[in-house]
């Protein structure tokens, strides 16, 4: 099967528009190969192929022109074929690049000004106690309101508290049933929830210091970087969400709608768009690449060049991935004409209006 009709077969699969789309031979061959479990057993077959073809392909090999091509029709497969869910996963200060491009963003704001956050899919809360530390440890003059958002009540009720686990124990949950967990609020079960390395892999003791009470193996966040998180139950799909929350400044919409469909991811991030307001920005990074170009070209957004190779890169948990998960991101090409599109992770939407300082005390 050739690139061209993984492709084709992608995009009948992932719209689940199967039957409508059979407008010509071509089509028709493919919405019925799609609904085969002949095909479903060759393209698993196929699939077993490339990877063992990738796994044994030198490295210097896979940065040339023949690897990338084999690299990216691997990464395609594998999104093809996945079984996407949502996962709890997450680090402190995950990519650093991205919270020093925020910390830049902010010296655009006059002294003592109102800052609107929302950090969409925040599950245990180190997304957001990470922004909340950098943006008052850089900018304590500005008034920051943060919502942290999730579909979980659970996860959520965890991460509210701030208090996690300090030690080493990975995902408890591997390997067990329900029975044999004691209990699924316990903090360092929560803690270690769908880890493969721990939540402070990424943190130096200085920074476990200044962002935490220790207290034995416990760490604590600090009060003065959980004032003023509000944190609340919802979908960052749901329409009335704006309603709910406002216009924000900025919005994060990481590392979770790479776990979407592709068409649903679309429909997500559409809605998630329009919290921002006008001249704000939005992050979205953990999304498959051409879901997001796609979108931010048709709404013309306007790419932040500023560290987009090192936000790129700046996670290697996502970069690692590559081609062999369907979360993996693709290497930095600058030689693609839409580089700059297809590799920010952060966009300014629209334009701001003149405005006093006094303007933003909303």
């Amino acid at each position: 099967m050739s690139c061209f009709d993984v492709e084709k077969l992608d995009t009948c699969v992932r719209t689940k528009r199967l039957g409508s789309m059979a407008t010509d031979g071509s089509q028709t061959f493919l919405v019925r190969c799609a609904n085969s479990m002949i095909l479903q057993r060759c393209l698993d077959a196929y699939l077993f192929l490339v990877k063992r073809i990738w796994t044994h392909l030198p490295t210097f090999l896979r940065g040339l022109s023949l690897g990338r091509v084999c690299g990216r029709h691997l990464h395609g497969l594998v999104r093809l074929l996945a079984k996407r869910k949502q996962y709890f996963a997450t680090f402190f200060l995950r990519n650093r690049a991205e919270l020093e491009l925020m910390r830049r963003l902010l010296e655009q704001e006059a002294h003592g000004s109102n800052l609107d956050i929302s950090v969409l899919g925040c599950s245990k809360g180190a997304e957001v106690y990470s922004v909340a530390w950098t943006i008052r440890s850089a900018r304590p003059d500005l008034t920051l309101r943060m919502h942290a958002v999730d579909t979980s009540q659970e996860i959520l009720e965890f991460a509210e508290k701030g208090v996690y686990s300090l030690s080493n124990g990975l995902d408890v949950t591997k390997g067990s049933n329900d029975e044999g967990i004691a209990n699924r609020g316990d903090m360092a079960w929560n803690t270690a929830r769908d880890q493969n390395a721990p939540m402070f892999e990424r943190m130096t003791d200085k920074e476990v210091e200044a962002m935490f009470e220790i207290e034995g193996d416990q760490a604590r966040v600090r009060p003065w970087i959980k004032e003023g998180v509000i944190w609340l139950r919802g979908d960052a799909g749901d329409p009335e969400l704006v309603r709910l929350l406002g216009h924000q400044d900025m919005v994060l919409a990481n590392r979770f709608l790479c776990h979407m469909e592709p068409a649903a991811a679309e429909r997500c991030l559409r809605n998630v768009a329009r919290l921002v307001e006008p001249g704000g920005h939005i992050f979205v990074s953990g999304i498959d690449l051409d879901v997001r170009t796609r979108l931010a070209q048709e709404l013309g957004w306007k790419p932040v060049a500023d560290l987009i190779k090192d936000i790129h890169e700046g996670d290697p948990s996502l970069r690692q991935g590559w081609p062999l998960e369907y979360w993996g991101l693709e290497p930095f090409w600058d030689d693609r004409s839409d580089w700059k599109f297809r590799y920010a992770s952060v966009f300014q939407i629209g334009e701001r209006p003149q405005r006093m300082p006094q303007d933003r005390a909303r």
